[in-house]
């Protein structure tokens, strides 16, 4: 049975439903006009020269690497503390993936710790703003002009978020964001690049449609019928239905994002006195924009406590989940690198110890007042269950 509260639920409306339906009768529905205008949005939404649209944010992650001549032999710092995009697109490349254990405040990576892991094979740095916070990342582009080392800004999770007046994806060489349905505004599957080198954007251009030439914007057609591959590629192709909707979404990107944050502020008055529960922080010069509310257990839950809540959560037909898991500890990266408990012990503690609440457009202040209260309730008798 699902969830009565889901975890989370996209924010769709007519206006988005007409908007894929014009696309489905116009019968252009791969590499069309829809595609360039929501490139078109995003590039002048952040302020960069380039944007380029792919299937996904992990295509885009892989595609930006490829780019950047990143392969076997090479190396890639990238967070313990993310989801698993981070870290496997440098995979996909052929290069070896770092990992630098989170700051505990912020749960990014701090730049003092991706300097010391640095070696002569390090060809670039994924800075991930995890949960959509920013902080961080103004010491993340230093550290990557001081080494000349580019830093690929994953924005997945951060789209219409700010740092001072700087915009999420503006800090990078390229930055990428993702459109999956529990984002800020969604595609259903989907993800863009944005980037001011125009070389960088048009290799991304041709290998996500199969190596062709990147060909001319202001007559997509032409790409389709052009056969020949100029480098190896891959279909990551964004489609006319996936683009039209994002158009559709992102002219109420801030009515959304306002909506979101109203639903963060409930939770933070609801819950900042429950004893042993550590809501987000979120830094005086960050401006947020609210992809998941995450919460995070004191030090005297176990992992298995953790999960019990959850648990608790579910039974009571309200969504909940542990975001994330520590990367290095999953199965695969054990086996190919040998890491083992221990080795990130922060973002170990941390991974055992978060819940995901739900987050949607329309989650009202009843709804949350009950998660609140069953939250507190379920933390209750797990301490009640320790003690016997």
């Amino acid at each position: 049975m699902s969830n009565v509260i889901p975890l989370s639920r996209p924010d769709i409306n007519d206006d988005d439903v007409r908007a894929v339906s014009e696309v489905l009768r116009s019968g252009r529905l791969s590499i069309g006009p829809s595609t360039l205008a929501f490139e078109d949005m995003m590039s002048q939404r952040i302020g960069r020269s380039e944007a380029v649209a792919v299937s996904s944010g992990t295509a885009g992650l892989h595609l930006v690497l490829e780019g950047l001549g990143i392969g076997p032999g090479d190396e890639v710092i990238t967070p313990a503390f993310s989801f698993v995009a981070s870290a496997n697109c440098i995979e996909h490349a052929g290069a070896k993936p770092v990992f630098v254990d989170c700051d505990p405040r912020t749960l990014n990576m701090n730049a003092e710790d991706v300097e010391a892991k640095l070696t002569d094979r390090t060809r670039a740095i994924i800075g991930v703003e995890v949960f959509g916070n920013p902080t961080g990342m103004r010491e993340l582009a230093a550290l990557s002009a001081k080494h000349e080392i580019p830093l690929i800004e994953d924005a997945c999770e951060g789209l219409g978020g700010r740092l001072g007046n700087e915009p999420i994806g503006r800090f990078g060489r390229a930055a990428v964001f993702a459109f999956y349905p529990n984002k800020q505004i969604t595609t259903g599957e989907g993800g863009m690049i944005v980037t001011d080198d125009q070389r960088l954007a048009d290799a991304c251009r041709s290998m996500r449609n199969q190596g062709r030439a990147a060909g001319d914007r202001s007559a997509p057609g032409t790409t389709g019928t052009n056969l020949g591959v100029e480098r190896l590629g891959w279909n990551y192709r964004m489609s006319e239905l996936h683009a039209a909707l994002g158009v559709s979404q992102m002219k109420r990107l801030d009515e959304i994002m306002e909506a979101r944050a109203r639903v963060a502020s409930h939770y933070t008055q609801a819950l900042s006195n429950v004893s042993d529960l550590v809501v987000p922080t979120v830094e005086a010069d960050v401006f947020m924009s609210w992809f998941v509310y995450v919460v995070r257990l004191g030090l005297a839950y176990s992992g298995e406590d953790r999960d019990e809540i959850i648990e608790g959560l579910r039974r009571h037909d309200i969504g909940a989940a542990a975001y994330f898991p520590s990367i290095p500890l999953f199965n695969h990266f054990r086996r190919e690198y040998g890491y083992e408990a221990g080795d990130f012990p922060m973002s170990e503690s941390v991974s055992q110890r978060t819940i995901a609440l739900p987050m949607y457009v329309g989650l009202g202040e009843p709804e949350i007042e009950l998660i609140a209260q069953t939250l507190e309730l379920m933390m209750t008798r797990t301490r009640f269950r320790d003690k016997d």
